[in-house]
């Protein structure tokens, strides 16, 4: 394999390395609560991963029997997988601690939230999914942060070009 070929993946600070992020997650949630939590796959959906495939766009996680599923992750199939392949919509079981589930599942509860995935990461070694409990924005709410985001990506241009002067 010449040098260049594969991906380059870029690891952050604090040693995770970026899969996949949810970035319409952002744009459609009022983020209110983060927490990492762990992920049960098959090895030819670790492969896949490794190689940087995945999809977190129409992803949710749901509390059932007091344990968190995710559901609507894509991962496609592994290229060089046999028949033992898995099946790339299936539902996958995160691994959270008791206490973490009882006190996200009082929040997710309320009227009006739901856990939405953000990103998905290998951290140590480990796949991990950073889970959110959400609110859905409204349409004006959208509106105002493309706003305040524009003014702030402005504000910068502005800065920017003055420090080169």
């Amino acid at each position: 394999m010449a040098k260049g070929d594969k991906k380059d993946k870029k690891t952050n600070a604090d040693g995770t390395v970026n899969v996949c992020r949810n970035r319409r997650a952002l744009h459609d949630y009022e983020i209110t609560d983060r927490i990492e939590c762990g992920i049960v796959l098959v090895g030819t959906e670790v492969k896949s991963l490794r190689d940087g495939h995945a999809n977190l766009e129409d992803a949710y996680a749901r509390i059932d029997l007091g344990e968190v599923f995710l559901i609507g992750a894509e991962i496609p199939e592994y290229l060089f997988g046999n028949r033992a392949n898995h099946k790339p919509k299936r539902t996958r079981k995160l691994l959270l601690h008791r206490r973490e589930i009882a006190k996200f599942a009082c929040k997710a509860e309320e009227k009006g939230l739901t856990l939405v995935p953000l990103r998905l990461y290998f951290k140590d070694g480990k796949a991990k999914v950073e889970l959110a409990v959400a609110k859905g924005k409204q349409a004006h709410d959208k509106r105002e942060s493309l706003k305040t985001a524009n003014a702030k990506r402005d504000i910068d241009r502005a800065l920017a070009s003055r420090r080169k002067r």
